[in-house]
């Protein structure tokens, strides 16, 4: 399999640009970094982005996560790995990138869980976050670009 067309972000400068401006204005927020990676391993997982989900694990490395842990990310609520706090960024992650797969995509619940371990300004950076992984996922995932053949 190749890519379709080139990585539309790529292609077009100023996506590229606004994009990371995104990604850097996410990073002020106050997620932890471990928890920004965990959000993008998990959302890349759901939507079968292989692009994504190798550049989340390389960025996990990066910021002290362990292998053991990132094995895990798809089981995260049958194993004692994560935190209280990262299983709510988890389970927010699972909402907001599956809103087709319920009448309410993001329960009361869910949100109030997350409310309770992150501040405001810390659920807006997940809520960008989350929505910007799904971002990536999309444009690689319809352009078929592959994962270990970066042409950017």
């Amino acid at each position: 399999m190749s890519a379709r067309i080139p990585q539309p972000a790529v292609a077009v400068p100023a996506a590229m640009a606004a994009l990371q401006s995104l990604g850097a204005a996410i990073g002020e927020l106050g997620v932890p970094p471990t928890t920004v990676t965990l959000v993008n391993v998990r959302a890349s997982q759901i939507n079968g982005c292989a692009v994504c989900l190798e550049g989340a694990i390389r960025e996990a490395a990066a910021v002290g996560e362990t292998s053991d842990r990132l094995m895990l990310v798809s089981a995260w609520r049958e194993t004692p790995s994560f935190s209280a706090a990262e299983r709510a960024a988890l389970a927010l992650t699972e909402a907001v990138t599956r809103t087709a797969d319920s009448e309410d995509p993001v329960p009361d619940d869910v949100w109030d869980e997350a409310a309770a371990h992150y501040d405001e300004q810390q659920l807006t950076g997940l809520v960008l976050q989350i929505a910007n992984i799904n971002v990536w996922n999309r444009l690689n995932v319809a352009t078929r670009q592959q994962a270990g053949v970066h042409t950017w």
